[in-house]
């Protein structure tokens, strides 16, 4: 079609948001950044950081904006962030407002500062991130853990869900799991990584063979031990290996069974 065939009048205009589907592990709970909205629509709910990507914006720089706007996080924090873009979610009536395409973002981080809201944020919090589970209405505005029993503000439930997914995945294939441990930890402590963000247990002695047989992943601190509290020797230290990435993967196990 020649250019000046075009006729932008021709077709419905719509707006892009970003949505950002933040994690981290804290005293062995797997949290996710959320902020309770301020403003209509689904004031007072609980939802994903995010907002409406401005003319000349990317959707990348709109959600590092969005997230420092809502969360308060220091912009440097903010923009040293690995945001690893999840999906778009365009179904016609997933916003009240008017017809809106949301791009969406997640990341897994080390544990940031406490966040606090602003922009169209009432508040903003680190909250326990459940498995996914029935839905119910709206409680009160105590602290709940979210993806469980509770229903967030727009389609949120299931960007969160699908992030989550996400970086179950990502563990299996990098080595971001070592970036949740001291600098020197013991493979227990690093199992904890895992079955945090998997939501299973694992069985010891297989996720010490495979995390041990795959190269670059692991490296023992020579002569360094730590007690664990159990009757047995004290645990070894390790620290982590030059690799990014697993070969072959560590895969969470399937139902049937354990690693």
């Amino acid at each position: 079609m020649p250019p000046d065939a075009y006729d932008p009048h021709a077709f419905t205009p719509f707006a892009v948001t970003v949505d950002l589907a933040v994690f981290t592990v804290r005293e062995g709970v797997l949290h996710a950044l959320m902020i309770r909205r301020g403003q209509a629509p689904h004031a007072g709910e609980w939802a994903l950081p995010g907002g409406f990507v401005l003319p000349r914006e990317s959707a990348e720089t709109a959600a590092r904006r969005e997230l420092a706007e809502e969360t308060g996080l220091p912009a440097p924090v903010v923009e040293a962030l690995h945001l690893e873009q999840l999906r778009t979610y365009s179904e016609p009536d997933r916003d009240p407002r008017m017809r809106v395409v949301s791009v969406a973002f997640t990341a897994l981080v080390p544990d940031l500062p406490e966040p606090h809201g602003g922009g169209d944020a009432a508040h903003a919090q680190w909250l326990p991130a459940a498995e996914p589970g029935p839905p119910d209405r709206p409680g009160p505005p105590g602290p709940p853990a979210v993806g469980h029993g509770r229903i967030l503000a727009f389609d949120h439930d299931r960007i969160l869900a699908d992030a989550r997914d996400r970086i179950g995945a990502k563990l299996e294939y990098s080595c971001l799991a070592t970036a949740f441990c001291p600098p020197e930890f013991t493979l227990g402590e690093l199992r904890q990584v895992y079955e945090t963000v998997w939501g299973t247990a694992l069985d010891p002695p297989n996720f010490r063979r495979k995390v041990l047989a795959t190269p670059g992943f692991v490296e023992p601190v020579p002569g360094a031990a730590r007690l664990t509290g159990g009757r047995g020797k004290p645990a070894a230290l390790y620290r982590a290996g030059p690799a990014t990435a697993l070969h072959p993967p560590l895969l969470r196990p399937r139902p049937e069974g354990p690693v």
